[in-house]
């Protein structure tokens, strides 16, 4: 019984076969063009919305597929792109800023593929439209940042210690530390021991009533790797609310961020959203130094100079009081004078800080600062620079009329857009450390369906030739061969589908290569039969040697591929990382239906019975 399968063997492989034949399934159904709308304030939009919709749809004289309400969403299907676009810029433009609406390839797969999890591959930008960008962080400006927040930490800490010092200011990398005797160093270097060892590294310089602080290079490297996660996640919060579907925000080596919006095609407004480092601070004013001092030059230890949004100059207090990250959660709307105002929540720590500074500070005035990171690209020379700019500006200056904590607002703002793009930024989050958009690409849905297009005609092209050659060279056991490669496709598609992966022209190029790949296997395998038939042994030992004496050889060359697709994905990034998912999932898929899936079907054609002549 040489060429013979045990029944579980048999069942194991129809499985295999038979569940990836149900998971790729919605691959086959496609995308429909919609529109998706969806409430700001995350309301459920019921059947009035809905009709309100249809009716605009209508009456710009377009057939939509269905219209389908979904609980806080209504998604509008249409037949082409065209019609996409242009519900998608009417409805903009009567729902107003109540309502987001979004661009969207909604799947058509049946209900009953969908209770059991089964859903299409996600395609990649290349073959579905919108915009990429690569973002760059400023590691560099990461640790500046944590440089600030340990001034004012060491200060706070040797107050609360009853340490005496004459100053604490960044210079040159280090956090000089000036104390009042040199008897408080002993207690100084007590308190850095006990409370920032793991953080800063300390140097004592020959100065004996100075200490010298400098991030330690664990933290360092702690916080350039925070900026980076913490980054992502503030920028996929500003896509959440941005409202596109199916946005993919991937890092990219140790500092680039990469951003796909699927259907957006306005790269102004995803620019300001995702490139805009924006933050508040609020401080309170310095009413007892002279500003025109401080514009002369000569501004207090303790204070810094700042200009409001008229350019008058203001002198505030060097001490933040709480900053964006402690802000949990922004709305915007109007105050009770009709002005615009952003409506904020602090966090535990921001609230128990704010509480005490307003309750010792009643009638004194309090500064909001509003710092906004840009990057601007200028022509020197007939080459782009690109060069950053720190913006800071007092938005708000208002008396404390009593203690508030947890809950108040900021007004200042000129204008209710202004306001609520505010306050987006602050409810998503500030970024970490400003970002730096350093590749800009925008693809079209109709060139994303050409690339489709063309990708399947390549697929078709090949497929068929060497179907065509296998079953003219190889005959009955070209067709088994045939069979199996179609089901290597399946198996492919179905892994890709279950895993939600996405599918990018290069991913294309790696199941056709596969297709070819799966196909060697068997011609190793059809020529080892015939060798052996050749030497005259009888038809099913020919079989069975062939598949067991070609098995080293296959392994060798898919283990080699193998590990080449491995190194691809590991080191990769972007299309090159799909490439080598594709290739991975194809190997592997290539080995089971090339010597397992046509072994099973040879042992039914050929098996258990006599056999003179192998159609080979």
């Amino acid at each position: 019984m040489q060429n013979h399968f045990p029944l579980w063997k048999n069942l194991i492989i129809l499985g295999v076969f038979f569940v990836s034949l149900i998971y790729a399934l919605p691959s086959l159904y496609g995308e429909d063009p919609s529109v998706q709308i969806s409430s700001v304030n995350s309301q459920k939009l019921g059947p009035d919305k809905a009709n309100e919709i249809e009716l605009a749809v209508k009456a710009a004289g377009v057939s939509a597929k269905a219209l389908e309400v979904n609980n806080d969403q209504v998604l509008v299907r249409l037949n082409n792109t065209d019609d996409q676009l242009k519900i998608a810029d009417l409805l903009r433009e009567q729902l107003g800023k109540t309502m987001t609406v979004a661009l969207n390839l909604a799947p058509t797969t049946p209900s009953w593929l969908r209770a059991i999890g089964a859903q299409s591959m996600y395609l990649g930008l290349d073959l579905r439209g919108g915009v990429h960008f690569l973002l760059e962080v400023d590691m560099d400006a990461a640790v500046r940042q944590a440089e600030e927040r340990y001034v004012d930490d060491v200060r706070v800490a040797l107050r609360n210690e009853k340490i005496r010092y004459l100053g604490v200011v960044k210079d040159a990398g280090f956090i000089k530390v000036t104390l009042k005797g040199v008897e408080d160093k002993t207690a100084l270097l007590a308190l850095l021991d006990k409370d920032f060892h793991l953080s800063l590294d300390v140097k004592e310089p020959p100065e004996q009533d100075q200490v010298w602080l400098k991030i330690s290079e664990y933290q360092e490297k702690e916080i350039r790797k925070l900026a980076v996660s913490q980054n992502m996640t503030a920028l996929r919060n500003r896509v959440n609310e941005l409202g596109v579907a199916e946005p993919v925000i991937q890092q990219q080596g140790e500092n680039r961020i990469v951003v796909q919006l699927p259907g957006v095609q306005d790269t102004t407004r995803a620019k300001e959203i995702l490139g805009t480092t924006a933050t508040l601070e609020y401080r309170l004013v310095d009413v007892e130094h002279d500003v025109m001092k401080a514009i002369e030059g000569h501004p207090p230890v303790n204070s810094r100079l700042y200009y409001d949004k008229n350019g008058g100059p203001i002198l505030l207090d060097k001490r933040i009081i709480v900053t964006g990250d402690q802000i949990v959660d922004a709305s915007s709307g109007m105050d009770q004078d009709g002005r615009a105002a952003v409506f904020i929540s602090l966090d535990g720590p921001g609230a128990a800080k704010m509480g005490k500074v307003t309750q010792t500070n009643v009638g004194k005035p309090m500064a909001v600062v509003f710092i906004e990171y840009r990057v601007e690209t200028k022509l020197v020379n007939g080459e782009k620079i690109r060069h950053k700019e720190k913006v800071e500006k007092v938005i708000s200056v208002a008396t404390i009329q009593g203690v508030f904590s947890k809950r108040f607002q900021t007004t200042g703002l000129d204008s209710p857009q202004e306001a609520r793009n505010l306050s987006l930024l602050l409810r998503a989050g500030a970024l970490a450390a400003p970002v730096d958009i350093v590749e800009e690409r925008t693809v079209g849905p109709s060139l994303g369906q050409d690339n489709i297009n063309k990708g399947f005609l390549s697929f078709i092209v090949g497929f068929g030739l060497v179907v065509l050659f296998m079953m003219v060279y190889y005959k009955l056991f070209g067709m088994i061969a045939n069979l199996a490669l179609a089901f290597n496709v399946v198996i492919v598609v179905s892994i890709l589908s279950m895993l939600q992966a996405t599918l990018t022209l290069p991913g294309i190029a790696g199941i056709i290569l596969t297709v070819g790949m799966s196909v060697d296997a068997n011609v190793l395998i059809f020529e080892r039969i015939k060798e052996e038939l050749r030497h005259g042994n009888a038809p099913q030992t020919s079989i069975f040697i062939g598949y067991e004496k070609a098995f080293a050889t296959i392994l060798d060359s898919h283990v080699t591929n193998l590990v080449v697709a491995i190194v691809l994905f590991a080191f990769g990034t972007g299309s090159v990382k799909g490439f080598a998912v594709t290739l991975i999932i194809g190997i592997l898929s290539s080995m089971f239906t090339a010597i397992t899936g046509t072994r099973m079907i040879i042992n039914w054609i050929y098996g258990n019975r006599r056999v003179e002549k192998l159609s080979i």
